[in-house]
C-alpha cells in the first residue's frame, strides 16, 4: 500500500496553521497516532487514537499492523530534526511513507534571533546526557538546543558556568509560535535557577571566561587531558591513529584494549555522526573511560568489560578497528579482521618487536600500510632543553576491500 503513512509536523499553532491538504488528511484519517499533547489539539471525529508507548520501537509495531489503513502520525514541527521520523524512516520503506514537516524549533529560533543556518549547530539534550554539550563547546559557536524539560536551561547555565563558559549569553524560547510564547535572556553564571515550560529550545552564544578546557577543534587533545593510569596513546600518536582510522559519518569503531580511551573519544570528537565501543578488560579502566568520556563531551561511548577476542562477539559490525594492545592474544587480529565491515579500516599499533613481527605478517598478507612513528619531546636539562624520545610506535593500517 503506497503512501498509507502519513506523518505531519505540528506547531505551537495547532492544525489550523497547516496547508489544506494537511488537515484534509487528518480529517480522513482512519488512525492517528501522536502523543496526549499533539491528539488534544485535533477535533473530536471518527478516527481511532494512538499514544506513543514505551519503548517507541512497540509503537511500531502497533503501526505496522496498521498498514493498509489511512495512519496519520502527528510530530513536533519538523519530524527530521532531531524527531519522530528518524525512527518511523527506519521502520518504514520510503515508498510507504509521506511527511508534510512543519518549521522545526530551530528554523524558529532562528527567525527571532537571526541567526544563519550555516553559523548555528544543532544539539538535543532531550533524553540523553547533559554532558553532550560539552563537546560543542568553543569560543564564538553559537548553539541551538533542544530541552529535556523545564529544568534544562538551568542545568546548562551551571555546566556552562562550571567548564570556564559563564559569559556565555542563553536565550530560552518556550512554546514557540503559540499564543503562550515566551522568551527569557541572562548569561549562564547569572541564570536564576527558576524552571520554566517543559517545551523550550535553548540559544547559546559561546564566550569563554580566559582560558578554557578545549573539548573539540582540531584532533590531539592534550594528554592531561585524559585520566590515565599510564595506558594511554601518546597526542602525537593518537592523531595519526585516528588519521589512519579515517572517521566517516556514522561509522562505528571498535577501540580494542581501549586503555583511557583517548582514540575512541577523539574519534567521537572527530565526527559527531560516529560511534564507538571501548572494549577493555579491567573494571578499573572501564570506570576511567566512562569519565573520561563524560568529561570530554561523549557520553555516548560504550563501554564493553571483558578480553577479548571474546568481549568482541555479540558487538554489531564495526566500519573501522583499533588495536592498541593484546596484538599477542590467541585469534585477537583474525576475528577485527573477520568481524570488520568491507570497506573498513582496521588500524594496530605495536611497541614490541613481537608485536611488530604480527604487524608485518599481516601487513604482507593483506597489502597493507606500516609506518614507524617516532616522537621526541623536549624536556629540562639543567638550565637548558633536550629531546626525550617517546617509545616508538609502529602501525599497521589495513583496508578491506572485501
Amino acid at each position: 500500500m503506497s503512501g498509507w503513512l502519513t506523518v505531519i509536523g505540528l506547531g505551537e499553532d495547532g492544525p489550523d496553521a497547516l496547508a489544506p491538504a494537511a488537515r484534509a488528511l487528518i480529517e480522513q484519517a482512519e488512525v492517528l497516532v501522536g502523543g496526549e499533547r499533539h491528539l488534544a489539539m485535533i477535533p473530536d471525529g471518527d478516527a481511532r487514537r494512538m499514544t506513543w508507548r514505551r519503548p517507541l520501537a512497540e509503537t511500531m509495531d502497533d503501526i505496522r499492523a496498521l498498514q493498509g489503513q489511512r495512519v496519520v502520525v502527528l510530530a513536533t514541527g519538523d519530524p527530521f530534526c532531531f524527531g519522530i521520523g528518524t525512527m518511523l524512516r527506519r521502520a518504514f520503506p520510503d515508498e510507504e511513507m509521506v511527511t508534510i514537516p512543519a518549521p522545526s524549533a530551530f528554523s524558529l529560533a532562528r527567525a527571532r534571533l537571526g541567526w544563519s543556518a550555516d553559523e548555528v549547530v544543532g544539539v538535543t539534550l532531550h533524553g540523553r546526557p547533559l554532558e553532550t554539550i560539552r563537546a560543542f563547546l568553543a569560543p564564538g559557536q553559537r548553539l541551538l538546543v533542544l530541552s529535556h524539560d523545564g529544568a534544562t536551561p538551568a542545568a546548562v547555565a551551571a555546566e556552562l558556568t562550571a567548564v570556564g563558559y559563564g559569559a556565555s549569553s542563553l536565550t530560552v524560547f518556550a512554546h514557540m509560535g503559540g499564543s503562550d510564547e515566551a522568551c527569557v535572556s541572562e548569561r549562564a553564571d547569572r541564570w536564576r535557577a527558576v524552571r520554566v515550560p517543559d517545551l523550550n529550545t535553548i540559544a547559546i552564544e559561546c564566550r569563554a571566561e580566559g582560558r578554557v578546557k578545549r573539548f573539540r577543534g582540531a584532533p590531539g587533545l592534550p594528554d592531561r587531558a585524559f585520566e590515565n593510569d599510564g595506558q594511554l596513546t601518546k597526542r602525537e600518536i593518537r592523531v595519526q591513529t585516528v588519521s589512519a582510522l579515517d572517521p566517516r559519518p556514522g561509522a562505528l569503531l571498535w577501540d580494542v584494549g581501549a586503555g583511557s580511551g583517548s582514540v575512541a573519544i577523539e574519534w567521537l570528537l572527530s565526527e559527531r555522526t560516529c560511534a564507538a565501543i571501548a572494549v577493555e578488560r579491567e573494571a578499573d579502566r572501564c570506570a576511567r573511560i566512562a569519565r573520561n568520556a563524560a568529561a570530554l563531551g561523549v557520553p555516548r561511548l560504550k563501554v564493553q568489560q571483558g578480553a577479548a577476542p571474546e568481549a568482541l562477539e555479540l558487538l554489531p559490525v564495526p566500519g573501522a578497528v583499533f588495536i592498541g594492545g593484546g596484538l599477542s592474544l590467541p585469534g585477537l587480529i583474525e576475528t577485527c579482521w573477520a568481524r570488520l565491515a568491507p570497506g573498513g579500516v582496521l588500524v594496530a599499533n605495536a611497541v614490541t618487536v613481537a608485536g611488530e613481527a604480527i604487524l608485518a605478517d599481516w601487513c604482507a598478507r593483506h597489502e597493507g600500510t606500516m609506518t614507524r612513528l617516532a616522537v621526541s619531546r623536549a624536556r629540562p636539562v639543567g638550565r637548558h632543553l633536550a629531546w626525550r624520545p617517546l617509545m616508538p610506535v609502529t602501525q599497521l593500517t589495513l583496508v578491506k576491500t572485501e
